[in-house]
Formats: C-alpha cells, structure tokens, sequence
C-alpha cells in the first residue's frame, strides 16, 4: 500500500462523536484526519426524526443533522476519507492503522466506531435479509408503503421505527418477547394510541417465512402457547447494537460484550496512552447523540493536551 499516511490525530469514525472529536481537534489547528468507516454519519443515517438534540426546536432528521456536523467538521480542516479501519497496531507509536485502500499512522488516536444493529441469528432471517429483512426503516420504510410490516423490539429504537412505518406502512406488528416494553413513557403512549399499531406481547420471531421475499413471520408464544402465523411483507429488526470494536480486540481494555472501557474515570483514556476512545463504542447505558457528541468533545480535549504533554 505504499508508504503510510501519517497525521497527528486520526479519528476512526463518522458519528456525533466522531464529528464533535474532529472539530474539536481541527480548531485546535491539529490537522485531523477522519475515516468515515462503512456507515458516515453512524446510527443516526438511520434516524428519522431526532427531537431531542438541543438547538433542533423544530427537531431534525438524522441524516441532515449529521450533514450538518460534517460541512462544521470540514469548515475547521478535517480532511474526510471514505476508508474503513481494518487492522490496528497499538503496541507502538505512531500507531498504525491499515484502511481497505491505505495504511495510516498517527500520533494519537480516537475511536469513535459506534455500534451496529443486532441481528436474531436465525437461518431463515439471514438468508432474507434485504430481500424483507431489515433494520433501518429510514432507509427502506418506502418499499413497503401500504402494505403490513412487523417491528421486532421493545425499546425506544423500536417505538421510534415503529411510529415512522405508520406514515406510509398500512398496519405495523411490534414483536415482543416479553410483556412490557423497555421504551420511555412517552414513546409507549404514542405507540398504543396508534390505530394503525398492533402489539404482539410475549412472542418471539422462530422463522421468517417465503422463498424469495417474506411473506409472514411465524411466531412462538414465549408463555408457552401455540406458534401463530402473522401474513406481512416487512420485517424490521430493533433488538439492541453490539460495539464496533473487533479491530481493536486484544489490544485494547473490553468488557465482557466488547465494548471498550475507560482507564481513567472522568477521561477518555483506553488502557493505551495515547488512543482515546468515545461515543457508543464505549457506552452501553446513555447510547445518545446528545452524549456520543459531549464524550467526542471529551477526547479531542484529551488527545490535545496528551499530544501537548509529549510535544507532538
């Protein structure tokens, strides 16, 4: 791949958190380079209406709030490539990072790779996936206007989804295995007060049904019941995200789930000096713009002062 490209902060990652780190480290005249990965903008690409970001009094869309951070990131000097970190090396410094194209090094590094939607893991949803099978309802909610889809989840993500399939989805199915939801108050209320809303408690998806498309979903009654088909031509998945870390195991501090954990408290600090982590790749319990954006800020502030601290 030649010769690597070298710079004094590279930024893994194109979310709030990785958009808040580049303008941060970019107004402090360090010349960031960012790797978009294989999503710029992260989740909220998938978002549709974001109302809870302040300074959106009228709210926004997740995709023209994350155009948005990236034209500020690019009006400081953040140089923005489409590349996606594939290997790592953090034994010594400059750290190197190999991208699909290019391999970098860089003085300090911030992670800022997110968290991916949860698949069930079933053979039948696999081999339907995009074909019917989907967990971005922003993205493909329009293939199935007038016509019925099912939502799998009990969170917040799923009443969210659900809510934006009714306005151009005929009837929305929520799958839930349990019997209440996890989401807040108000979005539980907005998603039983929906006419065109149907719950479905305690039941779980066992197979996805058709050949080439999917035509229902077969459904196993947690309670112990009879299995019951549900006709339906869309499936949506909202059942959590895992922590885009694989590129950084054995070599950075995890969790049990891999989500990267803080050495210092209070700080950004992974357990090697100099990379600094951020957003929903180390926060399982906020996993909010709001928050991905403050700890962005957090680590450009920290990989400032380290690289001030080692006089690079």
């Amino acid at each position: 791949m030649g010769t690597p490209r070298h710079s004094k902060v590279l930024i893994l990652g194109a979310g709030p958190a990785g958009y808040t780190a580049a303008l941060y480290t970019a107004r402090a005249e360090l010349r960031p380079v960012m790797l978009t990965g294989p999503q710029p903008g992260g989740q909220l690409t998938t978002t549709t209406d974001v109302e809870n970001f302040p300074g959106y009094p009228k709210g926004v869309t997740g995709p023209e709030m994350m155009d948005e951070f990236r034209a500020q990131a690019e009006r400081f000097g953040t140089e923005i490539l489409h590349d996606l970190a594939v290997e790592v090396d953090l034994s010594r410094r400059p750290f190197t990072v190999r991208g699909d194209s290019t391999t970098y090094t860089a003085d300090a590094l911030i992670v800022a790779t997110g968290a991916s939607a949860k698949y069930l893991g079933i053979p039948s949803e696999q081999r339907l996936r995009n074909h019917g099978v989907t967990a971005c309802a922003t993205c493909d909610g329009a293939f199935y206007r007038n016509q019925d889809v099912a939502v799998i989840g009990g969170g917040d993500t799923a009443m969210e989804e659900a809510m934006f399939l009714t306005r151009m989805c005929r009837s929305v199915h929520i799958i839930h295995r349990r019997h209440e939801f996890r989401a807040s108050q108000i979005m539980q209320r907005r998603v039983l007060e929906n006419p065109k809303i149907h719950v479905h408690w305690n039941r779980q998806v066992k197979e996805v049904l058709g050949e080439h498309g999917v035509i229902g979903l077969l459904l196993e009654d947690t309670s112990g019941g009879p299995d019951e088909r549900l006709d339906l031509t869309g499936m949506f998945l909202a059942i959590g995200h895992e922590p885009n870390s694989q590129p950084f195991r054995g070599q950075l501090a995890m969790d049990d789930q891999g989500y990267i954990t803080i050495a210092r408290p209070g700080t950004t600090w992974s357990s090697v000096e100099g990379v600094f982590v951020c957003g929903d790749v180390a926060d399982k319990v906020y996993r909010q713009a709001i928050s991905a954006a403050g700890t962005g800020c957090m680590a450009a502030i920290d990989a400032e002062r380290w690289l001030a601290e080692h006089d690079a």
